[in-house]
């Protein structure tokens, strides 16, 4: 678009300089300004008409393809769209629809959005064409600014060479050493929270629904933050100890969103990035004093792992500095980029699937007896200094794995990322033209009852025990599960973060009975980078002795 909109000014510059010049009686007032403006408006105005009514109504190749009715003249399906969480109103189309893997719908101004539904599409599109397929412009500028340009915003040979260095650090191999780390960090959040639920002024009671509110949002983000800096990076952050933590406070500004942030993403779609930075808003001051600080203590981070390594008594190490340091990839401000990106990301992303697992067990609490039964069955007490967990012995909870598994296909951190088409290509033969903005959402693929059965929006962890199914939860294809991605641009660290979130998930329901404070209440939804409870989830949560 802005190459059009610079042949427009350049033609409106020509013109009204032409027109001035050789017949000021088509002119206005014999003035350029007013001519330029007129000229200028006039195209505009014919574009405005090609681009949202003509193109996508009657030219547009993907226009023969199933797609919500009730569209708006000029907005199409924004309405819902902005009303409705974050990938519920391609969930209702996905089911609703008749289609083969494609529909298309209209945005803000008419823009086409191709939402991918089935297997053989998301195929082409995550693995067979994946580099046909880049995140765009508008989503690397926003993430960019928090996350830095690391692995998850990288392209192209640059993305391919990022990750073959990043890899080692996500082996299975070492995953599963790092067991003994995520079963203390759990071990640390469950002996904090079970202070704070028993030195408030009561006695502890029998009863669940008398027991102390917590907000459980904030312990798992906290966690999950400590882990990914022991685990990840080889230094323990001590946001379970001290909320009050620099980095811990930093993120919590970063993630927290409000009416700002909504009215500066509402605005990104209608002007230019730069521009909506530059709005004297509060929400534009945090952003950059977070990333200066993210910033400044990832740069500590490398410095001192760079020291250890130059140490000849010390091991190099595989946590993700020390592989990242030793592959020579590198720049140290590329490094950062990737430090911020796995801190964010990392850290967010499983903090929230917990969220989710504690509602869904709250909602279910006939599922979350029987969890703490195989748990306290198999794993030593929480309180045990002397034990020592491994994969082999979370490989053999069944349960807690059908769960984990379930939770993350009902409810996907990241419900929907987009992808747009850098050059003109085909999917499952339909003509793509480059520009085309492609949504890959987790929250209507992971819920397909065209993948799932007919039973697709319930919760149901059983459906990962039936024989051969603890890998596929009975659907036929690998594409029904979506959470992760799949193929060359899918989450590196999936290992990490399943193995992570199931270890946490056993410390905590192994220790407490949880309900929701308030289970009459409706869930509303706040989206932001992921999508949690808005308002945070208030659990009620009792110690079960025994354990």
């Amino acid at each position: 678009m802005a190459p059009v909109k610079r042949s427009l000014a350049l033609i409106s510059v020509v013109g009204a300089f032409g027109l001035v010049q050789l017949a000021p009686q088509l002119s206005i007032n014999a003035s350029f300004l007013p001519t330029f403006l007129a000229l200028m408006s006039f195209q505009y105005t014919i574009l405005f008409a090609w681009d949202v009514i003509l193109y996508p109504r009657f030219f547009s190749p993907l226009r023969h393809l199933p797609e919500p009715a009730g569209n708006a003249l000029f907005m199409g399906q924004f309405l819902a769209i902005r009303t409705e969480p974050t990938g519920k109103p391609q969930q209702r189309w996905a089911n609703e629809l008749p289609n083969d893997g494609l529909i298309r719908y209209l945005n803000v101004f008419n823009e086409e959005r191709l939402l991918i539904t089935g297997p053989k599409a998301l195929a082409e599109v995550l693995a067979i064409k994946n580099y046909d397929f880049i995140k765009p412009t508008q989503i690397r500028n926003g993430l960019g600014t928090l996350l830095g340009i690391g692995i998850l915003l990288a392209e192209g040979d640059e993305h391919k060479v990022q990750r073959k260095n990043l890899m080692p650090a996500f082996a299975y191999r070492h995953i599963k050493d790092l067991y003994p780390v995520f079963w203390a960090k759990s071990s640390e959040m469950v002996k904090a929270l079970t202070d704070t639920t028993q030195s408030q002024d009561r006695e502890p009671s029998s009863n669940v629904a008398e027991a102390p509110a917590i907000e459980i949002g904030d312990w798992t983000s906290r966690s999950t933050l400590d882990i990914i800096g022991s685990a990840g990076m080889g230094h323990d952050f001590g946001a379970i100890k001290d909320p009050k933590t620099e980095l811990n406070s930093t993120y919590r500004t970063v993630f927290q969103p409000n009416r700002q942030a909504a009215m500066l993403g509402l605005l990104s779609l209608f002007i230019p990035f730069w521009l909506v930075r530059s709005i004297p808003v509060a929400r534009n001051q945090e952003i950059p004093a977070a990333v200066q600080v993210i910033r400044r203590i990832c740069r500590q981070l490398i410095e001192g792992k760079k020291k250890t390594l130059e140490s000849k008594d010390k091991e190099s190490g595989n946590d993700i500095i020390s592989v990242a340091l030793s592959s020579g990839a590198f720049t140290e401000d590329n490094l950062i980029d990737q430090m911020m990106t796995f801190l964010a990301a990392g850290h967010e992303t499983t903090a929230t699937a917990m969220i989710w697992a504690v509602y869904a067990l709250c909602q279910n609490p006939h599922h979350q007896v029987r969890l703490r039964e195989e748990i306290r069955s198999n794993l030593p007490s929480i309180e045990d200094p002397s034990a020592h967990i491994t994969a082999e012995m979370l490989d053999r909870l069944p349960f807690l794995h059908a769960v984990c598994n379930e939770v993350l296909r009902l409810y996907p951190p990241v419900t929907l990322t987009l992808r747009e088409a850098n050059r003109n290509t085909t999917i499952c033969g339909q003509y793509v033209p480059k520009g085309t903005k492609i949504i890959l959402c987790p929250g209507a693929v992971n819920t397909s009852k065209a993948l799932w059965g007919a039973d697709a929006m319930e919760f149901k962890p059983e459906r990962w025990m039936a024989p051969g199914n603890a890998n596929s939860g009975g659907a036929t294809s690998n594409y029904a599960l979506l959470t992760f991605l799949h193929g060359p641009r899918s989450c590196i660290g999936q290992a990490f973060a399943k193995a992570e979130f199931a270890t946490l998930m056993a410390g905590l329901v192994g220790r407490f009975e949880m309900v929701l404070e308030n289970p009459e209440a409706e869930l509303k939804i706040q989206t932001g980078i992921t999508a949690r409870p808005k308002g945070g989830l208030k659990v009620r949560m009792r110690v079960v002795d025994g354990w």
